[in-house]
């Protein structure tokens, strides 16, 4: 069933686990189809989440609207999320389209500009009745293999109290030396950062950037009240390796659709380790 993810985040971050939010690549059917059947198994909330980036292949209404149809025949709680929309207006163009969950990356601005910016998107998607993510403290950059080139989004927890002095998101994801991709290495994860922010707020937290970083890493920041965890390297990489391995090994006969079946039910256990990593099985 297709809802906001308010309510569940709040419940996750008081009861010690996480949402997964799953990368969906643009609205592909396998993934999308492969997430809510693992979801569904498991009994588990779930987010599906879009790049704006990934849709301009299909659509982002191709998005949503594949999201609500599989959504729709499950009977756990399944949002369709904006992550790290770029603007205002991609925010509203997600609210008019039907996006159960928004999120306003101000990251690289100031902090008043991005409170400023979080303020805006917050007044409109209440209309909507559509919960906001904001975000401070920018993911780090990596280059194609993994290796950092900057390192300037561990937050300083003074600058979140701030933030949410100046404005009251639903959830925020804070910089504390994660990033997108997949590491080169083992990436420094400052904890302490979210265990400072704890001391001054209930806020639902989000980490960015699980793909590579250590399981008992991830379990200790749900353990400081991470709420959602976002997948998306890992996810992409498995569909292909699975999409590869059945062209190499399945009598498909040039059959598009046994090929998007076996890659489908691989990735549907690869979607259920995430999601006995993030604890939130039985959580529907």
């Amino acid at each position: 069933m297709i809802v906001t993810n308010k309510e569940n985040l709040i419940r996750a971050s008081k009861g010690g686990y996480a949402i997964p939010a799953i990368n969906t690549q643009g609205g592909n059917f396998d993934i999308i189809w492969a997430v809510c059947q693992a979801a569904e198994e498991l009994k588990s909330p779930i987010m599906l989440a879009h790049y704006v980036s990934t849709g301009a292949y299909s659509g982002n209404d191709w998005f949503v609207e594949v999201c609500k149809w599989c959504g729709s025949r499950v009977s756990v709680p399944v949002s369709i999320h904006l992550d790290h929309g770029d603007s205002f207006e991609r925010c509203m163009e997600a609210l008019k389209l039907g996006f159960t969950s928004v999120m306003i990356d101000g990251s690289t601005k100031s902090v008043e500009e991005n409170a400023a910016i979080t303020n805006e998107v917050i007044k409109v998607a209440k209309c909507f009745e559509v919960p906001v993510e904001a975000e401070i403290g920018e993911l780090l950059r990596l280059d194609n293999l993994g290796t950092v080139m900057e390192n300037k989004n561990i937050v300083d927890p003074e600058e979140v109290r701030c933030f949410l002095d100046l404005c009251q998101p639903d959830s925020l994801a804070i910089g504390i030396g994660n990033a997108h991709g997949y590491y080169k290495g083992e990436p420094e994860i400052h904890l302490d950062v979210l265990e400072d922010v704890r001391k001054f707020t209930d806020i639902p937290l989000v980490l960015h950037g699980c793909t590579g970083m250590k399981e008992d890493v991830i379990r200790e920041a749900i353990k400081l009240g991470v709420a959602k965890i976002n997948f998306g390297t890992e996810i992409r990489y498995k569909y292909v390796e699975h999409y590869e391995e059945g062209l190499k090994n399945l009598d498909h006969q040039g059959h598009s659709w046994k090929l998007s079946q076996y890659a489908n039910e691989k990735l549907m256990e690869d979607v259920k380790k995430i999601i006995l990593l993030a604890g939130s099985d039985g959580k529907a």
